[in-house]
């Protein structure tokens, strides 16, 4: 099963110590997705932030290596819709309004649960 990353997603395994692709695996997932707004997102964080925030930036920009990259412009949000959509893909984030934009169009969704596990929300 297929499913799309997002940027704050990707800087779980620094904030809350979760290794998203072993818990992604869990729950069934084998195909991990970063669209390159969100590459381009992160690229724009990096130079905005400092401390640990920013090292959570250059942790998730690695990780998102480990994923296939796919082309997209625009708003990264917009970018995640429009490729859940087209790949029938779930989406991992705890992003509150693309949350609300996924369960609108019944994409699946995925978050961090407790600070220490993903699940399946929708």
């Amino acid at each position: 099963m297929k499913v799309i990353i997002d940027t704050n997603a990707l800087m779980i395994p620094v904030q809350f110590n979760v290794d998203i692709f072993e818990e992604l695996k869990r729950l069934g997932f084998d195909s991990f997705i970063v669209p390159l707004s969100v590459i381009n997102e992160l690229d724009n964080l990096e130079r905005k932030l400092k401390g640990k925030d920013k090292t959570a930036v250059k942790v998730a920009k690695a990780l998102a290596q480990r994923c296939e990259i796919f082309e997209t412009r625009g708003y990264a949000d917009d970018a995640i819709v429009d490729l859940a959509s087209n790949l029938s893909a779930a989406v991992l984030t705890n992003d509150i309004g693309l949350r609300k934009r996924l369960e609108d169009k019944d994409i699946s969704v995925i978050c961090l649960r407790q600070k220490s596990r993903l699940a399946i929300i929708s």
